[in-house]
């Protein structure tokens, strides 16, 4: 079942009483809930959550990393997620039968996600099967929806971390002459040229369009990248790195590699959301960071490094909105709903896509 499918099915309308809670009150009543249920709740919390939210985490992490932290606590009954709709997808496979995996706002989804559908993946594969023959594998970023990953997973292909992207593209060519690299382009063309392969050997498929964007012979194609990207990271430009080295010249620029390849290319260094807090943690003190990532974290690593000039490579840029769907008043009710025996916005992954999405991740987890 597709995100908005299970969005249509289920009540996402927080009860009214919620909004009349002042925080104190939200506060003390999910610490009294975590209290009296002690191990059986375990709430796993992305890096990108809102602080109100992130102050309750249990773990804090990247999506893959809480998945398999949620799968190996065998005391907890409740994963409730904070995080987006694939994250939970992926707790909800690699967890046990007798847990249950939560979601507290089910309008909490991904927009890179959603550029991929199952439908439109399908249909691309039988025509790049047409042009390219047995030739093709494909790869898919954990940031992609469990029919996605189930896809991959069938099809010979694995998923792949933004940690461990280029370890899976070396591989995947051992296997295949091409690689289709789903659902962000920028991760995957920032990959591929990192390990060598020209731009002009890239091209990109449109799933809107139905359409392959090259301008030259096929035979040359060696990634073809799925036209997708981050809401969030897209929105970090060369401007803004014109300006960080015009006004900050001692600034050290680091970016994530969902950025477009022109800023990654500009930047000082770029790597995974791990990668980016471990490059500041490390650095001397009085070093001086502009970051381009997502602004919740760049704001948390600001307040835990004050002996550091950091600052967001936009700073105009807004948290990512879907992430933030999930809040005090939200994480409460799902919480009060567990108490009260009537669990809500449960994530449900049918044992068909768990298992062929576990063959994905699998491939992934033996070589990373």
């Amino acid at each position: 079942m597709s995100f908005l499918q299970t969005l249509q099915t289920v009540d996402h309308i927080l009860p009214e009483k919620y909004y009349s809670l002042s925080q104190e009150e939200m506060e003390n009543r999910i610490k009294e809930i975590k209290s009296q249920l002690g191990s059986k709740l375990f709430i796993p919390c992305h890096h990108y959550q809102k602080e109100e939210v992130y102050q309750f985490a249990d773990a804090a992490g990247d999506s893959l990393q809480l998945a398999q932290i949620s799968a190996k606590n065998r005391d907890a009954s409740y994963i409730v997620f904070c995080g987006v709709h694939f994250m939970a997808e992926t707790a909800d496979i690699l967890t046990s039968e007798d847990q249950t995996v939560i979601l507290p706002d089910m309008r909490a989804g991904c927009s890179m996600a959603d550029m991929a559908n199952i439908h439109q993946t399908e249909r691309a594969w039988n025509t790049l099967q047409q042009l390219f023959g047995d030739t093709i594998l494909p790869l898919t970023y954990v940031n992609s929806t469990a029919a996605i990953k189930a896809f991959v997973g069938r099809n010979g292909g694995a998923t792949v971390t933004s940690s461990n992207a280029n370890q899976m593209v070396k591989w995947a060519f051992t296997q295949k002459e091409r690689i289709l690299f789903l659902p962000d382009q920028h991760l995957g063309r920032n990959t591929a040229y990192d390990l060598g392969i020209r731009l002009e050997d890239m091209a990109v498929w449109d799933p809107i369009q139905h359409e392959l964007l090259y301008e030259g012979p096929l035979e040359k194609i060696k990634v073809i990248l799925w036209k997708g990207h981050c809401s969030v990271h897209e929105h970090f430009t060369a401007k803004n790195i014109e300006f960080v080295r015009k006004h900050h010249p001692n600034m050290n620029i680091i970016v994530h590699p969902e950025c477009n390849h022109e800023v990654v290319e500009l930047a000082d260094k770029s790597g995974s959301t791990k990668y980016i807090i471990e490059e500041i943690e490390k650095a001397p003190s009085g070093s001086e960071w502009a970051i381009g990532t997502e602004m919740n974290l760049v704001q948390r690593i600001i307040n835990d490094h004050p002996d550091k000039k950091i600052i967001s490579l936009n700073p105009m840029m807004c948290p990512c909105l879907t992430m933030n769907r999930i809040d005090l008043p939200h994480l409460l009710w799902s919480l009060e709903n567990i108490v009260e025996g009537k669990e809500t916005n449960i994530i449900k992954v049918d044992d068909t896509t768990a298992n062929e999405a576990i063959l994905a991740l699998e491939r992934m987890l033996k070589r990373a």
